[in-house]
């Protein structure tokens, strides 16, 4: 009896498949604002159309065609961010506690990265040099600053990479690698009138504090 009970329970497990465990798949989900958090936040529809208008009156049509607008609440010391690649413009929901005047400041600084950009024709430019004053001047900006003054947190990160233009020998610092086939910007525009040149290729070099023994 004993012996049947233990072939009928040896079948029984061969048979039956245990119940699978399931395990939570954790998903990064992109947080998007509320009217709670910032009630008196414009909606990005409401940007995105007073910006287009703003590129419709400098003559970027395409631009605006293909232009977006996006509030991000994981923003955290930045006030808005410009990618000219996606013609994206993302903002931080936390302007809005300075006003509409500020998010509209924003706004003109970030599109005229993109403006600057759409007018050099894949030429490349310095992300706040001539190109980008005069767009922020288009764009009814007078004066107007790299960065922000906003109280915003501020996060420090270290800048551990090092690189050297070959023939004017100035060095940047970087936090993050520079993209492939990076050059320097004021040798480009003082011996091939601003276009590309491979001769002016940032090199990497040892980090300053490797240099001096720390």
């Amino acid at each position: 009896m004993i012996f049947t009970l233990m072939q009928f329970d040896f079948l029984k497990r061969l048979f039956i498949k245990a119940p699978v465990k399931k395990t939570e798949v954790l998903r990064t989900v992109k947080r998007e604002y509320t009217k709670a958090e910032y009630p008196a936040i414009p909606s990005s529809e409401k940007l995105l159309a007073e910006a287009k208008t703003l590129l419709i009156a400098q003559q970027a049509d395409h631009l605006a065609s293909v232009l977006k607008v996006r509030w991000n609440s994981r923003m955290r010391s930045t006030a808005g961010m410009a990618y000219w690649r996606q013609s994206l413009i993302t903002l931080n929901p936390r302007l809005a506690e300075f006003g509409e005047e500020e998010i509209q400041r924003t706004l003109r600084h970030e599109l005229a990265h993109l403006l600057a950009h759409d007018r050099a024709k894949g030429r490349r430019i310095s992300p706040h040099g001539a190109e980008w004053k005069r767009a922020c001047r288009d764009l009814g900006l007078k004066d107007e600053k790299r960065t922000h003054e906003l109280p915003l947190p501020r996060r420090t990160v270290a800048r551990k990479l090092f690189y050297r233009c070959p023939s004017c020998a100035v060095e940047i610092a970087r936090v993050k690698p520079l993209s492939r086939g990076a050059a320097c910007v004021r040798c480009c525009r003082k011996h091939n009138r601003g276009r590309y040149d491979a001769c002016y290729r940032f090199e990497k070099v040892e980090s300053k504090m490797l240099k001096a023994g720390v």
